[in-house]
């Protein structure tokens, strides 16, 4: 097992810097100039070539790069253009705010989706089955930023049960140590804060949720109807067993293993998935800075916030990998020479 980690690990060296070519070269590629954005377009010849100079704007690309990997190394992602802060600074005041929404995103998502995927796999075939399975699929096509608009005017709007945006009322005083609203309410016992705060994170949440919830619920089902069909379940059948037993005990592990993967990998991606939310409910993560980055044309911010999100998604990926090899108990992680170079070429 150790070995499988630390060849996993090595992978995600590669993979990494592979991401940062992939985001120099976009960057690199696009329209503008960096040095007229800063200094405005009234800026001088001589102070344009100044600023290229600081900025090694007139370097070769491939020295351009190399103080660009050189400044990542160093975690110094460089100044935002518009309000002349540091990238990293701005990403840690906006990070706890998008991995709140996240992990909300993803309990609900995966609570839900698995035990619908359950339910509708053991009841096959029944109303439930194929009211749930519709309602997936419902939940994949549907756009986050349309349902986010109709949840604000329906239950905002409308009913005036939850708040429109952001992610604390102005009338709510909050001890901030984690910057993570939640659980800062909860560690200085600020009940009226923590119950305005969840009553924000709801809406954004539930409209986030909703495409990984179906994807959950559609694997979750389909790995179970297999499992479910499977000579040991028939055996503890014959044994006179109860379904609930059956299913928890005996088929729920290895029903799971492909759920696994489908969550983190679902994590990842609402990370990313994140800007239409953050959007809509003017949530002020990660997601909103970068979509405010994309629109102001700063090449910090998004070379800054592309870089995070990527790395995370991979570290991600690493972590499901890990978990995927212990709940399996089938994946043997010793390997062949031969296996070892056809893992190496994945």
């Amino acid at each position: 097992m150790i070995g499988f980690i630390i060849r996993r690990t090595l992978v995600v060296i590669p993979t990494i810097l592979g991401i940062t070519i992939i985001i120099f070269m976009m960057l690199a590629i696009t329209p503008g100039d960096p040095a007229e954005l800063l200094l405005g377009e009234r800026a001088t010849e001589a102070s344009l070539a100044a600023m290229r100079e600081y900025l090694g704007l007139n370097k070769p690309l491939y020295v351009q790069y190399g103080l660009f990997l050189k400044r990542v190394a160093k975690f110094d992602l460089g100044e935002t253009i518009w309000t002349r802060q540091k990238v990293y600074i701005e990403i840690m005041e906006r990070f706890p705010a998008t991995i709140e929404l996240t992990l909300a995103a993803m309990i609900i998502s995966s609570f839900l989706g698995a035990l619908l995927g359950i339910v509708s796999a053991t009841k096959q075939y029944s109303w439930f089955d194929y009211v749930s399975m519709l309602g997936s699929l419902f939940g994949v096509s549907m756009p986050v930023f349309w349902l986010g608009l109709m949840l604000m005017l329906i239950f905002s709007l409308t009913l005036g049960w939850f708040p429109m945006s952001g992610r604390l009322g102005v009338d709510i005083d909050l001890t901030t140590i984690t910057n993570f609203y939640v659980l800062d309410a909860i560690l200085t016992r600020n009940w009226a804060a923590l119950k305005d705060a969840l009553m924000h994170l709801a809406l954004p949440a539930i409209a986030l949720s909703t495409i990984p919830l179906a994807i959950v619920a559609r694997m979750t089902r389909s790995s179970m109807l297999e499992v479910l069909r499977q000579d040991y379940i028939k055996t503890a059948r014959a044994k006179g067993l109860s379904e609930v037993k059956i299913v928890l005990k005996h088929a729920l592990r290895n029903g799971l293993i492909p759920v696994v993967t489908v969550v983190g990998l679902q994590f990842g991606i609402l990370l990313g998935g994140a800007i239409l939310t953050e959007t809509v409910f003017a949530w002020p993560g990660i997601g909103k800075w970068l979509f405010d980055g994309v629109v102001k044309r700063d090449y910090m911010v998004i070379q800054g916030g592309t870089l995070l999100v990527a790395t995370i998604f991979v570290i991600i990926n690493l972590i499901v990998d890990v978990l995927y090899a212990v709940i399996n108990l089938r994946i043997s992680v010793k390997k062949s020479k031969a296996e070892r170079w056809t893992f190496w070429l994945e």
